[in-house]
Parts: structure tokens; sequence; C-alpha cells
């Protein structure tokens, strides 16, 4: 696969060869390559995006837009399997006094439970994920991507500097 220099780093970049569930794909870029466990890759939209001049109309060049973040879980020679990993934590219980819900509910307490990305065009409630109903399609370019720490990367008592010079 390709490698594409980016100032003095050089990003991965390779193509989705498998949607294995809605949270997990398999990537044609493997140890061989220079992958390693804990790598993020952008799975890329096919086209990019013509950015265009506004004055003289000439299109300047092309940039990458991501539809997701996914990060490598396991790694062999010539393949890695990644998957999302970003949360959000929601509420499905009660919302305290909330004049815009049910008396019943509003008097529930809160039931917070945590909900991971997907790669998912419709949420539904099963794991057998079909190409056609994933945005992720077979094929789709994936790129090396920077790390961006949340504070859900950190563990307590860990210092950002040693996050940082891991990946």
């Amino acid at each position: 696969m390709a490698n594409e220099v980016k100032g003095a780093a050089i990003r991965l970049r390779g193509r989705v060869a498998q949607i294995l569930t809605s949270r997990e794909v398999a990537i044609n870029l493997g140890e061989d390559d220079g992958v390693k466990l804990g790598m993020y890759f952008d799975i890329l939209h096919e086209e990019g995006q013509d950015i265009e001049d506004p004055e003289t109309g000439e299109t300047l060049g092309n940039i990458d837009r991501p539809k997701v973040r996914v990060k490598v879980t396991h790694v062999q020679g010539r393949l890695s399997l990644a998957s999302t990993y970003r949360k959000t934590r929601v509420n499905v219980g009660g919302g305290g006094i909330d004049l815009g819900s049910s008396f019943s509910k509003a008097l529930m307490p809160p039931k917070w439970v945590t909900r991971y990305e997907t790669i998912k065009a419709e949420e539904r409630a099963w794991e057998n994920l079909k190409e056609e109903d994933s945005y992720v399609k077979v094929g789709d370019p994936v790129v090396q991507a920077l790390p961006i720490l949340d504070d859900d990367d950190i563990e307590p008592g860990e210092q950002v500097s040693q996050l940082a010079g891991a990946v």
C-alpha cells in the first residue's frame, strides 16, 4: 500500500478489506506494512472534497473527508482489525423534573449507559451488519491518523506526555 508523507510523518494508506460487525473492520495493512496495535486510522470518503478558489473557480486541491476513526485492536502480517472507540454517555432513564416529559418519567432517576460509535448507516439492534447497511464500504480508503487524546484515554495518574510518545 502507498504511504503518504506529511511534513516529517509518513502516514500509511490502505483499504477496508471487510466489514466484520457494526464496530469492527478488517484493513488490508498489517505488521508487514508497519501497523502497530493501538494505531488510529480514518476511514475516508472515496472521492474526498475539491476545494475551489472563490475568485477564479480553479480547483486548488482535494482534501480527505473522514467518515469515522477506528483504533487497531489486532495485527497480523498482512491485515489488521480495527474498531470504533469513541463513546458517549446517554440517559435512558428518567430526567428529574422536566416539564416536557411525562410525569412518571420525570420522577424516575436518570439511568446512564455508554454507547459506542458504530459504522451503521441506521442504528439497529443486531450485530450482523451487511455492507449496504453501513456507511463504511469494502474498498473504502483508510489513512493512518494521529491520536487525539481524550480524557477517557488517560488513566488516573498517567501523564499526557507519556501517552503522546507511546503511539
